[in-house]
């Protein structure tokens, strides 16, 4: 969807504003800024808070264990601060994209509901097992996704009069570079993690299959 959908919008967008060469390049920079905004991010949260940089322990590691519940709230708390983090920008993208095309934002919100899933994974897992309350997993989890909402409400009451072709441009570059970042940097890796190289790949292969069709259906 990054390469195939929002990519060429973002270039057709910012090519009315600056011309077909210009526009190209103007896209690719914010297509690469993208990817730095979510590099960056990832760089400045600390890699043992970091939810995208967790290392699972074998089965050895595991039975030699022991659970401390501050370590683990810890965890939990500072995997939610970091994914409100992440979370934000995707937000106010969504909201740029569902404002210019409706079905593409639709698509978008999809695509990073999936994308959301293990990152609540890896908030409730840890803040449950520190105080054995389902509710309070529930509840931290909750809190970092709240950030996009967020993110969407910003961008509608502080960005919506500033929307231009070359904004929407800029935007949908910026989270093409986001979506594409993601994938390779987490939910490619934590696939290959839990299953074979193959399954995996096959997967990748069968989403990239249903996103095309749906985009064909829905063109």
């Amino acid at each position: 969807m990054s390469f195939i959908e929002i990519f060429p919008k973002a270039r057709e967008s910012l090519a009315v504003v600056y011309g077909e060469v210009n526009g190209y390049w103007m896209t690719l920079l914010a297509f690469f800024a993208g990817m730095g905004l979510i590099a960056l991010i990832d760089f400045l949260v600390p890699s043992y808070e970091n939810p995208h940089e967790m290392k699972y322990m074998d089965c050895e590691q595991k039975k030699k264990a022991i659970p401390d519940d501050k370590k683990l709230m810890r965890m939990g708390v500072f995997s939610a601060l970091a994914i409100a983090i992440h979370n934000f920008p995707e937000g106010l993208a969504t909201f740029m994209a569902a404002v210019k095309d409706p079905t593409l934002g639709i698509s978008i919100a999809i695509a990073i509901a999936i994308h959301n899933i293990p990152e609540g994974i890896a908030v409730s897992v840890p803040v449950y097992y520190a105080t054995k309350s389902r509710t309070k997993a529930l509840i931290y989890s909750s809190l970092s996704g709240l950030a996009e909402p967020v993110g969407a409400l910003i961008g509608f009451f502080l960005l919506k009069h500033l929307i231009s072709d070359a904004a929407f441009g800029m935007v949908f570059a910026a989270v093409a570079g986001i979506m594409v970042y993601i994938s390779l940097d987490e939910l490619l890796p934590t696939a290959e993690e839990y299953g074979e190289h193959h399954v995996a790949i096959s997967g990748l292969i069968a989403g990239m299959v249903i996103m095309a069709i749906s985009l064909v259906m829905f063109a």
